[in-house]
Order: C-alpha cells, then structure tokens, then sequence
C-alpha cells in the first residue's frame, strides 16, 4: 500500500476489480494505491468495530449501507489498537459527524491511519456484482498513484490472494497480557489470539474471568502456564487451512479435557482439529443481521458475522472423531452453512459468528454463560474426583 495526504471531495479515484470492472469515485481517507480481497458488510451501524477488527485485515471493506460515518470517530469503541482493513468503500460519506461521543471525522481517522478509501461509487452495484462473482481481489487508486486501466488491472492480479494466507501471526499480541475479572475472580481463561477483539475479553470479564490473551504462537506448555480453568480460541484472519499450530495446540487441550470455547476463526480451527475440512465461501457472511437456528435449543438469533470460510461438517448426523462424538450445534438460516459445532463427550463448542458484537445485535452473548457453565461443571467434577 502506498499512500499519502487526505483526500478532498474532488480528487479522484478508481476501483478496479480483477475482473476487470471498473468504478470511479472520489477519494476519501488517504490518498494512494491499496489492494486486497474485495468483501461487503451488510451493518448499517459499527463501522467503527469493523473498521479495527483485525479479522479483516488484507480485506478491502464495501459498506452496503449507503450513509457511513454520521457519529464520526470515538476513543472508546475502538476493537483493537488500529484500522486493520486494507480499504474502505462508501457511497455517501457524511460531511458532518453528529454524535456528543465523536472527536472527529471518519474521513481524518482513514487518513491519519494511512487507509485507503473511495466515495461516491455505486456501491448497490458493487454488492451485486460481488454476489454474484464471489469475492476477489481489488485495487483503489486516487491522486498521484493513478496510472492508466491496464496497469491497475495488472497490480491488481499481482496481488496476493486470500486462500492460502496465513495472517494470524499478524494482527495478533506478541506479548502476553491479563485482562483482569470485572468483581470477584471465578475462573481464570487462556484466550489464545489469532486476531482477538478487544469486547471479547471484556464479556468475559463481566462473567469474573480473568483472561490471559496469548500470542498466536502460543504452545501447550504456554497455555497452561496459565493453569486455566478454560481455554479460549479468538477470531481471525486468514484461510484456516494453513493453521497448523493453532490446530496443533487446540488438539492438546482436546486430549486434555480442558473446557473449551472458540469464535469464528477459532470454529474453524475445532472443525480442523476434529478431522473435518474447511473451504471459501463465494462471497462470505459480513454484517449485523444474519440469521442463526442454535439447533440445540431451536432458538433463532440474529448475529453478527465477519468469515469468508467454513467448516465443511455434516448437517445430518453425528460425527465420529478422535475427541468423541461431534456435532454441528448452529446453522445459518439463509444457506446452510455450519455456524457452530460441538462435542458431545468432552466440553468444546465454538461459534462461527461473534457472541460478542458490541455493535450488536447481543442475542447469542448467552454463549459466554454457556462456556462459563463449562468450566463451573469441570470444577465440580475435579473437586468430587
């Protein structure tokens, strides 16, 4: 990514698709070039906490709501220590912020941060276009950085794609550190970071947890150093098929019993570790509605979601792996893809979406409850054995 000063309304700028459409806007954040793998968000609010949620870092953002930054930028919700999408698309920038939280503009953050962004594109068009092609690698360019079509097109092919990246090492801590339990200390939780969001600790706090947030290169031995009551798999970037480690160590707290609970990327590391496959989604679940039947109870929720692969596990019927019996435990509603899986012998589940969605929607946030639910059984059965 090259980039420089903030855009103005008029300067101009392109997006190019590698497959060849092409649209033309203004620029808005910083000026320059970007690539990445073009996704859509459906949210029509938290642009904020998808903005620095690391899980979309290399992704190159498309709002589909078409007003973006009307309460401006604030300190307090951001998910991580930065804006880690690769670029942002938005129809109709707000020219004003108006919230009594906002400090400034989105515009100025995109800029400062060096991200990006193109306005005034049709971005209704775009999300079809995406949907129907799948999701695929794009390039914005604005000011200086603009060279002519063919060029564009080629830098764009050139780019990397996102089946086969391994990009948790990335976003993730390189030191541990403590979240501390909000009021008295129950349990104590390994959270192992492949791309965690700050929230995510934060409900476990609420729950008495004190959460140690481990380095995606966390072994074994580092996990239960921590002597944890549970173990914790976060969210994240990248194709879960190059996940080795994280499944190598998720299979060490499956041979050991240990309570277990992983979110989104951390589901699709369990599928992996319990023998079963991932794959790429055409165009992925991104946003703040998506409808989930929790099978184990009928309940339907309406979730947030932010993956572009999953787990490839029988809807069907019981699975046999080397951990006992498996089975998918959540669904999307709109395609039948395995939103959550669980172990019938032992006491592992994980989601594919995000419980913790501090924009909202909260209906699954009972999933914290549940793994705390885990690890207070675990406990008494430690103390009666």
């Amino acid at each position: 990514m090259t980039t420089s000063t903030r855009g103005v309304d008029r300067t101009p700028a392109v997006l190019v698709l590698e497959d060849g459409r092409t649209f033309r806007g203004r620029a808005y954040g910083a000026v320059g070039a970007t690539f990445g793998e073009a996704v859509f968000s459906t949210g029509m609010t938290g642009y904020q906490e998808t903005l620095t949620d690391p899980s979309y870092h290399r992704q190159v953002v498309v709002m589909t709501a078409p007003h973006v930054g009307n309460t401006g930028v604030n300190d307090e919700d951001m998910e991580s220590r930065k804006i880690w999408v690769a670029g942002y698309v938005v129809r109709d920038p707000a020219r004003v912020p108006s919230n009594w939280r906002s400090t400034r503009s989105l515009d100025e953050e995109l800029a400062a941060q060096g991200v990006v962004g193109i306005s005034g594109i049709d971005t209704r068009a775009l999300t079809r276009h995406l949907r129907e092609r799948g999701a695929m690698r794009v390039g914005i360019f604005s000011g200086h950085a603009l060279p002519d079509e063919g060029t564009m097109l080629a830098e764009v092919r050139q780019a990397p794609e996102m089946s086969g990246a391994d990009l948790s090492a990335e976003v993730a801590t390189t030191e541990a550190y403590v979240v501390p339990a909000i009021g008295e200390k129950k349990y104590t939780v390994a959270a192992v970071d492949l791309g965690i969001k700050g929230m995510t600790p934060h409900r476990m706090a609420e729950r008495g947890i004190e959460v140690h947030v481990l380095p995606a290169t966390a072994t074994v031995e580092d996990v239960y150093a921590v002597n944890p009551d549970g173990v914790f798999f976060s969210n994240g970037p990248g194709d879960p098929a190059t996940a080795d480690h994280p499944v190598s160590v998720m299979r060490g707290v499956l041979e050991r019993g240990t309570p277990l609970f992983g979110i989104c990327f951390g589901n699709q590391i369990l599928g992996r570790a319990l023998g079963f496959g991932t794959f790429k989604l055409k165009y992925g679940h991104r946003g703040i509605n998506q409808p989930v039947q929790d099978r184990t109870t009928g309940k339907v929720e309406v979730t947030a979601h932010n993956h572009g692969f999953a787990v490839d596990a029988p809807l069907d019927r019981v699975s046999d792996t080397p951990y006992g019996r498996a089975e998918v435990s959540h669904v999307c509603l709109n395609d039948n893809v395995v939103e959550g899986l669980q172990l019938l012998d032992r006491p592992a589940f994980s989601v594919q979406y995000h419980p913790e969605a501090a924009a909202g929607p909260h209906d699954a946030a009972y999933l914290f409850d549940r793994f705390t639910s885990l690890m207070s059984t675990a406990s008494m059965e430690g103390q009666r054995a």
